[in-house]
């Protein structure tokens, strides 16, 4: 009964506007208050300072600052012209560059926001100049977007890894294939469209140009190296390579001097309000946590999904439904923090790989920011593009059916996820 009138009073301050933060963290107090009187309030406020000043969750601001840094200093236009001279000679080719640029700038910023509002404020202007539909373009920029939270580093991962305490480094190993697999999914359904519609090609293919474009990017290419080389290659830490990343991004950026100061700070500015949500959300959770770990919340839910079924794959399945549903209606740092730790105790009563679910729970919440209400990445697209948002969702279902079936792949084939992880760590 205590636990229903806290969700409760929880969903009531959601739906009267109260962040999701604040009603997190006054209905665990509540909880508190109601189970063990005020004593139980006393170490609250330094319990929330320790939660949200782990180690691991610096990674966060450094991979968004990055990010900023990349798009405002000119890394991401020599981007684009050497991907457009691989694969813009396709039909629909910006499309396909479209894909293939959130692609690489998914290995910098590990936020599908920060990837949507970098690629379309360039890609959709061009193209709907080029006579791309503003419904296609912002499908094509939004569900590209959202491998930023597959393809390492991802902030979504980050905060899994630091809830159900496992490897980043491990849970970054495993979204490789899967982000490789949605991306080329991805450009097969933009094909199919560009033919439909007779779409355009860009320029032919020159070998000269491809040379000329890549020596120009060339400077570029050192990002990724040093992220993913040092990480897996076990020379630094996700966050060691997160610090290290902006000062790249930096160098790289002098060397172009072409850095937009104003667009620097304006991404700069959104990148650090993203992260004060974030860390709100991390420091109220603590706090949830705490209440449900006493209230042995976690392990009653455990328990009684056991009672039906002991099945890891019918487990998977059912809550491959519970966080599409959650995912309609949270963020994908709140559904992460509110959510993981209630089902890592039937996670592991269920023997259920950690590394392989949290794989399972990014591509869902990847889903997630595609699907109206809250979809937060698909929004931004939406705005970007000046288009009608259900107009959209008609043109992104067929993408979102190409993330649901990379989905459905890694929660049945574990090896696709995990194989890399079994080279690499054993």
């Amino acid at each position: 009964m205590l636990m229903f009138g806290i969700f409760v009073a929880m969903v009531a301050m959601i739906c009267l506007n109260i962040p999701i933060a604040v009603a997190l963290a006054v209905s665990a107090i509540l909880g508190l208050l109601v189970m063990e009187g005020t004593s139980s309030l006393v170490t609250v406020a330094l319990d929330m300072y320790n939660g949200s000043t782990k180690f691991s969750l610096i990674a966060i601001p450094m991979f968004v600052l990055a990010g900023a840094i990349m798009n405002a200093g000119g890394i991401t236009d020599r981007l684009i012209n050497f991907v457009t001279c691989i694969i813009g000679f396709v039909r629909g080719g910006l499309a396909h560059v479209n894909i293939g640029v959130s692609l690489f700038f998914a290995e910098i910023s590990g936020s599908a926001v920060a990837d949507v509002a970098a690629m379309g404020s360039v890609m959709i202007p061009q193209m709907k100049k080029r006579g791309y539909s503003g419904a296609f373009s912002a499908a094509v920029t939004s569900s590209s977007a959202s491998l930023a939270i597959i393809i390492p580093p991802s902030i979504p991962m980050i905060l899994y890894a630091t809830s159900a305490n496992v490897s980043v480094e491990q849970l970054f190993v495993a979204g490789i294939v899967p982000g490789l697999m949605g991306a080329a999914g991805l450009m097969g359904v933009a094909y199919v469209f560009a033919r439909r519609y007779d779409l355009p090609r860009e320029e032919a293919f020159s070998g000269r140009r491809l040379w000329e474009t890549f020596i120009d990017a060339l400077p570029t290419f050192a990002l990724p190296v040093i992220i993913l080389g040092g990480i897996f290659g076990g020379f630094v830490t996700a966050t060691e390579a997160a610090g290290l990343a902006v000062l790249a991004a930096i160098l790289v950026s002098l060397y172009y001097r072409q850095v937009n100061l104003g667009r620097l700070k304006s991404a700069m500015l959104d990148g650090g309000m993203q992260t004060a949500v974030v860390m709100v959300l991390v420091a109220a959770s603590v706090v949830m946590g705490g209440f449900l770990t006493r209230a042995q919340v976690p392990q009653e839910i455990a328990q009684n999904i056991l009672e039906i079924t002991d099945n890891k794959w019918v487990i998977l399945l059912i809550l491959n439904f519970f966080f599409l549903i959650i995912g309609f209606f949270l963020h994908s740092a709140a559904a992460i923090i509110l959510v993981v730790p209630i089902v890592i105790p039937l996670i592991v009563a269920a023997d259920i790989n950690p590394i392989h679910f949290g794989l399972v729970v990014t591509l869902n919440l990847a889903i997630g920011q595609q699907t109206p209400p809250v979809a937060s990445v698909l929004i931004t697209a939406c705005a970007v593009a000046r288009a009608n948002i259900w107009e959209v969702s008609k043109v992104n279902i067929w993408f979102i059916l190409v993330l649901l079936t990379v989905l459905l792949m890694c929660t049945y084939i574990p090896s696709i996820p995990l194989f890399l992880v079994e080279y690499f760590y054993g």
